[in-house]
């Protein structure tokens, strides 16, 4: 059996969903952030060293990495399903998103996470003028420009098909939905990007990611 150590509001989401969409039988083990730090709790260290979601187990092995566990999942448990034949143009763009989303793109999002908060976390208010400067700037001069850079990027890429590996639903798209999600939430992601905004209301109609947010968590 399958066990998914799913940490809430993480990218463990998109692994139930992958295996909702598959079909495959599977146990849910819930960790929660904590309220004040928004860490992983430290009992999930004891399935993986690093104590980092998403994380896996089946029959003594573990698996982390979001891409690792979709490979994984896609080789043992897909049939072929949701990635395109090998040697096809559409399978080299899947590795390419497979990979995107966390080689590139949660880059400049986890910094505008911190970016955004930075100026807001307790400090003495002498210095909070300052933090509020260098932050501004740091967005302004790097962080912003990354992000539309990438979203635009983004957009022009499906502009060439429904779904990012081509016109067929695959993997990719569930390893991106972090990222698009995360870009329509704080990364300025709008209706200025139309095909991007789409593609979310696509797969949020979709009846696994439904039943994978029932079972995870909004």
């Amino acid at each position: 059996m399958i066990v998914v150590h799913h940490l809430n509001n993480s990218r463990s989401q998109r692994v139930l969903w992958l295996l909702e969409e598959l079909g495959v039988d599977y146990e849910v083990k819930h960790y929660d952030r904590n309220p004040k730090t928004m860490l992983a709790p430290d009992s999930l260290k004891a399935v993986h060293p690093l104590g980092k979601s998403p994380v896996i187990t089946e029959n003594g092995l573990t698996v982390a990495e979001s891409g690792a566990i979709i490979e994984y999942l896609i080789e043992r448990h897909g049939r072929g399903r949701l990635i395109p034949p090998p040697g096809t143009a559409e399978r080299l763009r899947f590795t390419y998103w497979l990979h995107f989303a966390e080689g590139s793109a949660m880059t400049p999002l986890l910094l505008k996470l911190v970016f955004d908060k930075l100026p807001r976390q307790p400090m003495p208010f002498f210095v909070r003028p300052i933090v509020r400067e260098i932050s501004r700037k740091v967005l302004k001069a790097l962080v912003d420009p990354q992000l539309q850079t990438q979203q635009a990027f983004m957009e022009g890429e499906l502009a060439k098909s429904s779904w990012f590996a081509g016109d067929e639903f695959t993997a990719a798209d569930i390893q991106m939905s972090f990222v698009v999600e995360g870009s329509a939430a704080r990364g300025g992601l709008g209706t200025n990007h139309p095909k991007l905004m789409a593609w979310l209301e696509r797969i949020h109609a979709r009846p696994a990611y439904q039943r994978a947010l029932e079972k995870g968590g909004r």
